[in-house]
């Protein structure tokens, strides 16, 4: 028999993130997360995303053992201002019984229905700078901090429970050493001096804090056409800024100004902490904290997380300006592989900024739907 509970107390917050550990245990392309920040991601008393969001959590369990989990989510900004009536889930394991399965989005399904919503899509998370998508492809391929990992039956579970596919995503991996900056250098200085714009480079976080706020507010701009887009609010800003900007060497933050000095377009690339995080194995203390910091400065691959180019900027040659920065710093850190985090396969802009690189796609992932 498998039995429901809503994990509401920190203990049962905890047993909610844990449960992965337990599930992926023999799996070695799983990369955990760090525990304590997971539980205070879900904490509503911390996490702003609940300003305009709620979610419940839930565990499902057999004789006593937990064999799955799941989190209801609505999304106010998504439903009320893109009138889109749909309820998320999210951060979902289970066993291979479509049964628990099954259990656990019957939950999700009173949570939609009784906010009167139409919809249900997942897996997700709250905003767009969670993670995404269910992986199709790819399993036996290293994960990364903000993707999820999961075995094959997941889309099959799906699929037999009446799911459609709704939005595809790639992830690809290429070699540095496949870079020839010839393409890029010859076209960034004419950029540059054609619409007088000026990059800047960084090596100390305190001097990147001051543009953060302006830099998300080009991410709401430039992203804004894209499907499921949900801007980012005044207090989300402060949070994804002690959350993340602290996180990434600041040489992998790039700026591009115009003649005024306004941010017209930005780059973020993460180090790779696969590594570092399967050491830490879900703890920052005594030891998971040296790897992660060692990671930071001397990870020898690299996540390109996001690019934003402010819309008037687009199809100018931008980002020439920011591969060419990117280029130096890689190039002077020693980078062997860069690896491309999830982008929608209907993104054919940014699909076309790298085909010079030649990428290997080597994951995908979707997300999938059903009427309520």
């Amino acid at each position: 028999m498998i039995t429901i509970k809503e994990a509401k107390t920190k203990s049962e917050i905890t047993d909610f993130v844990k449960f992965p550990f337990s599930l992926y245990k023999n799996e070695p392309n799983w990369v955990p997360p760090i525990i304590s920040d997971e539980v205070n991601s879900f904490d509503k008393s911390k996490n702003p995303l609940f300003d305009n969001a709620d979610a419940h959590f839930y565990l499902a369990y057999r004789n006593g053992k937990i064999v799955g989990r799941i989190a209801a989510i609505i999304n106010w900004d998504e439903v009320n201002n893109q009138e889109k009536k749909k309820v998320r889930f999210g951060w979902w394991d289970v066993i291979d019984d479509i049964e628990v399965t099954k259990a656990l989005l019957e939950k999700v399904y009173e949570f939609g229905k009784i906010n009167h919503l139409e919809f249900v899509e997942g897996p997700m998370g709250f905003s767009n700078l969670d993670k995404v998508g269910v992986l199709t492809e790819g399993f036996d391929q290293m994960g990364n901090m903000i993707t999820w990992y999961n075995f094959p039956y997941y889309s099959n579970h799906l699929e037999k429970l009446g799911y459609i596919s709704e939005k595809e995503y790639i992830e690809s991996v290429f070699s540095f050493s496949n870079v020839n900056p010839e393409y890029f250098e010859k076209a960034e200085g004419m950029i540059r001096k054609r619409y007088n714009v000026t990059p800047k480079d960084f090596t100390k976080t305190k001097d990147v804090m001051p543009y953060v706020d302006e830099m998300f507010d080009l991410f709401n701009g430039s992203y804004a056409s894209l499907s499921s887009f949900v801007a980012i609010t005044e207090r989300q800003k402060e949070y994804f800024k002690k959350k993340y900007i602290s996180l990434i060497n600041p040489e992998y933050i790039k700026f591009v100004f115009d003649e005024n000095h306004k941010i017209i377009a930005f780059g973020i690339v993460m180090p790779d902490f696969s590594e570092a995080l399967k050491k830490a194995n879900g703890k920052l203390f005594p030891f998971g904290f040296y790897h992660m910091l060692k990671a930071r400065n001397h990870s020898k691959k690299v996540l390109f997380y996001l690019i934003g180019i402010k819309p008037e900027y687009q199809n100018k040659g931008i980002t020439a300006v920011i591969f060419k920065q990117y280029y130096d710093t890689l190039k002077n850190k020693g980078i062997d592989d860069c690896i491309r985090t999830p982008e929608l396969i209907t993104n054919l802009s940014i699909q076309n900024i790298w085909k010079h690189f030649d990428p290997i796609i080597n994951k995908r992932r979707k997300t999938f739907t059903k009427k309520l």
